[in-house]
Formats: C-alpha cells, structure tokens, sequence
C-alpha cells in the first residue's frame, strides 16, 4: 500500500488525529473565496496506554475510540486523512537537477534513502515533494523526502478501517499543524510574514515545538512534558481514578483548593517548559529570538495560560484557534468551540486536505 504524505487529494474528506489521549475529528467544507466552514467536530478519549511513543498498542480500543468519535461528528462522511507523529517520520531535503523527469527523481531518491534509512527499503513508504528553485543554485530544485515504516502505517490504518472509515490521505504532524498555522497566521501582524514563531502544542506527555521563519518550518523539537502530569496530580491529591480525574480536569467540580493547590503550580511548571524550549531554541540556532508563541494543545484552554507563559517568556503568546474567522455549521456549540479549538489544530490540518 503507497502512501503519499505530499499529494494533494480528492475532497471530501475528514480529518482524524489520533493523538496518546484522544481522537479528534474535524469536517471542513469551502464556504468560497479560500475560506472555510467548520461543519463539526467531535472529541473522544483513548484509554490509558492504548497508545505509547506515538505507536498503536490496543488497536480495538483506539478503533473504538475512532468508532465513537465519528458517530459524534454525525457526519456521512467515511473518507479521512491521518497523521503520522513525526517522530516515526524520516525526513531530508536534497538537490536535484531542475530538468529531471519524475520517473528519474523517483530513482535518485530510492537510490538517496538508501543510505540514510536504517531499515530495508520494502519495510519503508516514500514520498517526495520538490519545494522549490535551490537558493544560490540555478540549475537545481529542493526536494523534501519522507519516509516511515510501513508497519507504522498500516497500524493507524487498521485502527481507523476497523472503525469503518476510510484512509485516502497519510501526513505527517509537523505538516498538518503548519497547514492550520496558515489560519492561526492571519491573527499576527503581517500575517506571520518576516518574523520568527514558535508553536508550542502540550500533548499529553509530549510538547511538540516547531517554529517557523516567515512562515517556513526551521526547527522541530519534543519535550518530555504534557497534560498527563496535572491529570496523575489530580488524581494522587483527591484520591480519583484515572478516568475520574480526566472528566473532573475538563468538566470541573474539584475541592477549591485545587486552583491554589494543583493548577497554578502546574501552569508555573508549564511556562517554564516553554521557556527553557525557548530558550533552548535561540541558543542553538542562528535566530536570537521569537516574536510570537502560539499555544496550542488540551492544555492551551486553561484559563489564562498565555497570560502566565507570556509573563514568564517576555514573549507575545496566543492561544491556537484555526477557527476564529470561519463561519460554523448547526452541529458546532460556539461555547464548547472556544475550549476545544487549540486541541484540534492537526485535526484541523488534515481537515483543510478535504476542501477544494
């Protein structure tokens, strides 16, 4: 089964991010003019540990988890684009000659992989993309190459046509958050353009960061910190299940003492993971700075969080909401929307390769 993580596909489609904790689905429909429409969305949880590294352990749980998520949507709509965690992804740009057919960049590039890819080539899918003219070199294009391995693949594939979906699109994380950062862009000045920002998406038990330069990707990193640390806080200080303590951290409900006691200290913990990232960014790179950090992720909706990571980073700091200018179909709760959307930034990505 080839996978393309570069071509454009056939609409319509949905976006389903499986991520540690959750699925979260996305419908998109073009509402004219380059603009889109939210038709709905849907959030379900992952059982503990259905899910370690980014790979598949219980497939029937995230298949359920996937089942659940798109009865939610309420949508008819079976095709869907999924995501790979960058982390399983190879990736590396290299210079070919700009009057190569494709058939001969098809060549070059196995013949590239195969020194750079610790796995035989039929346990591995390709994709390559060219990017553009090479800077300082006329003659020559900039081709990105992808590579996972196939097991990787057809794990997440299973899981989602176990739950009666359809895979017709597989991308990579890291893209499909860029993807939707084009509509976080438009809230910065200039649009993003000419300035230096850092995405900080909190999952459960990873911070994935990826800045961009003029909207161009330049640095990619993880670090070990996430959502989980609050929920297992929550859980030792008020003696709840993990199940309990999920519901209570999104829904409410806990003693008062949990403010003062359990989320500030989590939130202080949380900037300063952005900053030491930060800080870590513009001292082993040639930019010696970051004009915006956006948030995003289930724990960008807690109250006030950009307010602290911008007090801590002395850096202007947004929270991810890809949907702020659409328009909205019947199904979406404006209220609910406001707390999910940095949650469903991938999602959202994938969603926009279903729309025309």
């Amino acid at each position: 089964m080839k996978f393309d993580f570069f071509n454009e596909s056939t609409p319509p489609l949905i976006g389903v991010d499986i991520s540690t904790s959750a699925v979260k689905i996305v419908e998109l429909s073009s509402s004219g003019k380059g603009s889109y429409r939210l038709e709905g969305y849907a959030i379900s949880p992952i059982p503990k540990d259905a899910i370690t590294d980014g790979n598949i352990v219980g497939l029937e749980q995230v298949s359920d988890a996937i089942k659940l998520a798109w009865k939610l949507l309420g949508s008819r709509e079976k095709r869907a684009a999924l995501a790979l965690p960058s982390a399983s992804v190879i990736t590396k740009k290299m210079l070919m000659a700009n009057d190569l057919r494709e058939t001969d960049m098809e060549t070059q590039v196995e013949a590239e992989a195969n020194q750079y890819i610790p796995f035989p080539l039929e346990e591995v899918n390709i994709d390559f993309q060219v990017i553009g003219a090479a800077p300082n070199s006329p003659d020559e294009v900039e081709v990105l190459i992808a590579a996972a391995r196939k097991e990787k693949i057809e794990d997440r594939v299973a899981a989602a046509e176990d739950a009666g979906l359809k895979v017709a699109v597989m991308d990579v994380d890291t893209y499909a958050t860029e993807a939707a950062y084009s509509l976080v862009a438009n809230q910065l000045p200039n649009g993003g353009k000419d300035q230096t920002v850092m995405i900080v998406d909190i999952g459960a038990v990873m911070m994935h960061i990826n800045v961009l330069h003029d909207n161009n990707s330049v640095y990619t990193r993880e670090q070990a910190f996430g959502g989980a640390q609050l929920t297992q806080e929550i859980q030792r200080r008020f003696g709840l299940s993990v199940e309990e303590a999920e519901i209570a951290k999104r829904k409410g409900g806990l003693p008062d003492s949990y403010e003062s006691e359990v989320m500030q200290p989590f939130v202080q913990s949380l900037s300063t993971e952005v900053a030491r990232a930060l800080q870590f960014f513009t001292s082993s790179t040639q930019y010696n700075r970051v004009d915006h950090i956006v948030l995003a992720g289930g724990c960008a909706a807690i109250k006030a969080v950009d307010v602290m990571v911008q007090d801590r980073t002395q850096v202007n700091t947004i929270v991810a909401n890809a949907f702020q200018s659409m328009s909205l179909g019947s199904r979406v709760k404006q209220n609910q929307l406001a707390i999910d959307a940095p949650s469903l930034l991938i999602a959202c990505g994938l969603a926009m390769r279903g729309v025309d």
